[in-house]
């Protein structure tokens, strides 16, 4: 009997068929390797939050995705790392808000000083209507913000004495972060603003370039700040908010089900943050007294936010369309 050399092919083809299908169902789900920029060192309440992040979306996700924290801002500076999480060169960040004025406008009213009256009034706005607002802006620049962190209140500190009135701060040179808000506001108290990057800081301060900058507590003893400038005055000036941000295009790759999984592990770190910050503060100052370093309370704070009235002023001006932000946030309880 002769066998038709046309049905052999096609014999193969049927078994080839069905065993590469048998195989694709074997296979686990490519991993998605997430790599996440971080600014703080190990063992800062934003470093462990994050990285209780990754830890918890790569269990929940079972390896589908599996976030890595690159901490002290190793991939870049803080603007260099926004650009890169924008264009999914990086999957995700905790961001502070100071330096995204400059990409999301809507961003810089939370800018303002003395825009919030204290730190739990923050949480309450971000974590409501008004932050969805936010979070509305900074997708349209490709920035899926999915919780908040807390940064504490910043003030300013020098090497030369006590600020307890804006004339204290006459002459003297602050750093600030990069953002025009923040020169305005130091030059209308009389400093001479200084926009320079986080890590010039210590050697400007030692060797008498800079008088001083402005931090939270935090920040000013982990970077070693309190060593030589030793004057931290309680202004408190500056209240604002991070985000945990994803790039757009990493969060779009992501099934409905890692979505939930990956906004939850962010609400879940934001809560977590917040606790480790609270205690990190007291944390921090006891350090810093220990230390030598001289704390004094602003006891007139009016002083200093009647000064703001030419920055906000001259902010509304120039955006109309963000004073009832302002108001709304202002007038929440």
């Amino acid at each position: 009997m002769r066998i038709r050399k046309s049905l052999v092919p096609n014999r193969f083809l049927h078994v080839a068929a069905v065993a590469g299908a048998l195989m694709t169902l074997a296979l686990p789900a490519q991993a998605e390797d997430w790599r996440g920029w971080n600014i703080h060192p190990p063992g800062y309440p934003n470093s462990v939050a994050l990285e209780t992040f990754a830890k918890e979306v790569t269990e929940k996700t079972e390896g589908r995705v599996s976030p890595r924290v690159y901490n002290n801002g190793v991939l870049g500076a803080q603007p260099d790392a926004i650009m890169q999480v924008r264009s999914g060169a990086l999957d995700f960040a905790n961001f502070n808000m100071g330096p995204m004025g400059p990409i999301v406008p809507a961003t810089n009213v939370l800018s303002l000083p003395f825009i919030f009256n204290s730190v739990d009034h923050m949480y309450k706005v971000m974590d409501g209507e008004i932050g969805q607002r936010f979070a509305e802006e900074l997708e349209k620049k490709n920035l899926i913000a999915l919780s908040w962190f807390g940064s504490g209140a910043r003030s300013f500190y020098n090497t030369k004495h006590p600020i307890e009135t804006p004339e204290d701060m006459q002459g003297l040179k602050f750093r600030v972060m990069n953002n025009d808000i923040y020169v305005d506001m130091t030059d209308v108290l009389g400093g001479n603003a200084t926009p320079m990057a986080y890590g010039e800081v210590y050697q400007s301060l030692k060797t008498g370039v800079l008088d001083g900058a402005e931090n939270n507590y935090p920040s000013y003893e982990s970077s070693g700040h309190y060593e030589v400038a030793k004057y931290y005055s309680l202004t408190e000036h500056l209240i604002i908010p991070e985000c945990v941000c994803i790039a757009k295009s990493s969060w779009e790759e992501l099934s409905d089900k890692d979505q939930k999984i990956v906004r939850q592990a962010a609400i879940d770190a934001a809560e977590m943050q917040r606790k480790l910050w609270a205690d990190r503060v007291e944390a921090s100052r006891d350090i810093v007294l220990e230390a030598g370093v001289k704390i004094n309370e602003v006891d007139d704070k009016k002083a200093f936010q009647n000064s703001m009235k030419p920055v906000y002023e001259e902010f509304i001006a120039e955006n109309p369309d963000l004073e009832s932000l302002i108001n709304d946030i202002q007038k929440a309880k």
